[in-house]
């Protein structure tokens, strides 16, 4: 399936078909989009379906996740996303603010390791 995930596909797709194009989970999906990341359609039979247009919303929204940001901040960017590797400059300012959180918590990180190691330092003479 994951040649198909590089073709245009018009057929629209279940839970579980986006699941496998995306390598994620249906219970993942089912969390983007009751986090309203993404939106799904419902069959008559109450099955969500996707446009094709979701397998580069999910790889955005993985690579967003996977880069430190909260679900709150991904849902703030989504009109900023244009496909998979593509953050409009619109996204900046957002990507910028958490960046500084960042750097504030490893700083804080780094303070807290070197006491620790001068505490484990001091306690070997």
């Amino acid at each position: 399936m994951a040649e198909a995930s590089r073709e245009r596909i018009e057929r629209p797709l279940r839970v579980g078909d986006l699941a496998a194009l995306t390598s994620t989970t249906p219970r993942m999906l089912r969390h983007y989009e009751n986090e309203g990341l993404i939106e799904a359609e419902r069959s008559s039979t109450g099955q969500r379906l996707f446009g094709s247009s979701a397998i580069e919303q999910v790889r955005s929204i993985r690579r967003l996740l996977g880069a430190g940001l909260p679900v709150d901040a991904i849902r703030e960017l989504l009109d900023c996303i244009n496909g998979a590797d593509r953050i409009e400059p619109c996204a900046v300012p957002v990507l910028v603010e958490h960046l500084h959180a960042y750097d504030g918590r490893i700083a804080e990180l780094t303070t807290t390791r070197e006491a620790l190691q001068g505490l484990i330092d001091s306690s070997s003479r």
